[in-house]
Order: structure tokens, then C-alpha cells, then sequence
């Protein structure tokens, strides 16, 4: 087996941005359980995503630098990106609760960013285990039943939102927020596509 070349200093920064995933993940699930905070836990929830820009910044300025790079240059600019894509993602959907003055706690939102916690940890196992690609298959495996579960949750939020004769505005409000959380899965399934893609490329 070909083992990854050392440069810890990549792999330290993935491990610090995935950790950014998973901070944002629980900030913003505590803002769906008690939006009575939503003005200080979106706070919150923009530290983290400037700190993963700036994160993602350092990944970029390292590629730069480095004359060899441990993973493809391309691998290690796209990881980066999907990574602080799911950030911005967390941030934009806390950004919209202070926005729309939501005060309503509504299950499928709190249940959406349930599974939004548990797909930014098993992302940063993966990570953890990238010169593994067993692990990493297995832990893919895992956003997949994930992303299929919060589909599952959304469809039935949409429906319930569109019931009888809902209020327009909570109707808007709610659905932009649900899409945004649903879409915020989406793309942890596509950070593990992309971790398993890189794992078994370099195994």
C-alpha cells in the first residue's frame, strides 16, 4: 500500500475546519430549540464562519507555497471548499431566523438540524480517517442514510407547511428555511463524496 506523503500541516487544517462543521451544526440546533436566543447564537454561528474562511484561506495560501502537496492540489481546493460550504450554508439559515423574527420552535426544523449535527460528526471522523478508506467508505455510507432520513424529514415539513390554508408569509418563511437546512445535508453527502474519492485515490 502507497501511504499519503507527510505534510501535517494540511491535514491539521481539514481537522480544524470540519471541527468549524460540527461547532456551527450545534449552535444552529440550539437556535431551532430555542429561538429566543436566534440573535446571539447567530453571532455565534458568523465566528465560526469567518474563522472558516479564514481557515480555508490558509488551505488555499498553503497550496500556493507548497512545491508538493500530499494530496492532488485540485483534491486538497476542492475538500476546502465543500467543507466551508456547509458553513456558509449553517450561517445563511441562522442569518434568515433573525431575519423573518422567527420565535416559533418547529420540530422538523429542530429534527433537520438533529441530523445536520450528526452528519458534521461523522464528517469529521472522516476526515480524521482519510488514509483509511475503509472507514471512510463506511462513514460515507452513514451521510448517505443521513441525507436519505432528512429527505424523508423535509418532504413531510413541506407538506404539513402547504396543509390547509397556511399563512403566506410563515409559508415563505418556513420553506426558505427548510430548504436551506435540507440543502445544508446535501452537501455534507457531497464532503463525503469527496473524502471517500480522495481516500481510495490515495490508498
Amino acid at each position: 500500500m502507497r501511504f499519503l506523503p507527510k505534510d501535517e500541516g494540511f491535514f491539521d487544517l481539514f481537522d480544524r475546519l470540519s471541527a468549524r462543521l460540527t461547532s456551527s451544526s450545534r449552535l444552529l440546533h440550539e437556535l431551532f430549540s430555542d429561538p429566543a436566543r436566534r440573535a446571539e447564537l447567530t453571532a455565534r454561528i458568523k465566528e465560526e464562519e469567518h474563522a472558516a474562511d479564514q481557515l480555508t484561506y490558509e488551505v488555499m495560501q498553503r497550496i500556493d507555497r507548497s512545491f508538493v502537496t500530499p494530496l492532488d492540489r485540485e483534491d486538497i481546493h476542492l475538500l476546502a471548499n465543500r467543507l466551508d460550504n456547509v458553513v456558509d450554508l449553517m450561517d445563511g439559515t441562522a442569518r434568515r431566523a433573525t431575519m423573518y423574527h422567527i420565535t416559533e420552535k418547529r420540530v422538523a426544523a429542530s429534527a433537520l438540524t438533529e441530523v445536520l449535527v450528526a452528519c458534521t460528526g461523522v464528517i469529521a471522523q472522516a476526515v480524521q480517517q482519510i488514509r483509511k478508506p475503509a472507514e471512510v467508505h463506511k462513514i460515507a455510507r452513514e451521510v448517505k442514510a443521513l441525507e436519505e432520513k432528512a429527505d424523508a424529514i423535509y418532504s413531510a415539513a413541506i407538506e404539513e407547511l402547504f396543509s390547509g390554508t397556511p399563512d403566506a408569509i410563515q409559508v415563505i418563511k418556513w420553506k426558505e428555511i427548510y430548504d436551506n437546512l435540507e440543502h445544508a445535508v446535501d452537501e455534507c453527502e457531497d464532503v463525503a463524496n469527496v473524502l471517500e474519492s480522495i481516500s481510495l485515490k490515495n490508498s
